[in-house]
């Protein structure tokens, strides 16, 4: 899991990076990102009740894409910017972890150029 300093607090911010924010998306998932005024990174995993109606099927989602994006940070350094990922299918919960960890990667390299 993400550092609780590296996560959102409330959904103000949220929305601010919906509205401000430059979109990029891979095959079900979709993320928003803006450049932070202060120096750390911020993540948010946003999965709809549209995608699931059970609670313990989105927190998996939510979950298993943290635990992706914490190990690229790991490896590659975290970004010095704030996104917010939304997931678009359930199938996010059967992907195996390789395949989510390159769509991941993907979006992040989307992202990072968009905001240059």
């Amino acid at each position: 899991m993400i550092p609780a300093t590296n996560r959102f607090r409330g959904s103000r911010l949220i929305e601010l990076v919906y509205k401000r924010g430059r979109a990029a998306r891979v095959d079900f998932l979709s993320a928003k990102a803006v450049t932070p005024k202060t120096g750390s990174y911020k993540l948010a995993v946003v999965v709809s009740k549209k995608i699931s109606k059970s609670a313990v099927v989105r927190n998996k989602i939510r979950r298993r894409i943290f635990e992706q994006f914490r190990e690229i940070f790991k490896e590659k350094g975290a970004p010095k910017i704030d996104i917010v990922v939304s997931v678009y299918d359930e199938r996010a919960a059967k992907v195996p972890a390789g395949e989510l960890r390159k769509m991941c990667e993907k979006l992040l390299e989307k992202l990072e150029s968009r905001l240059k």
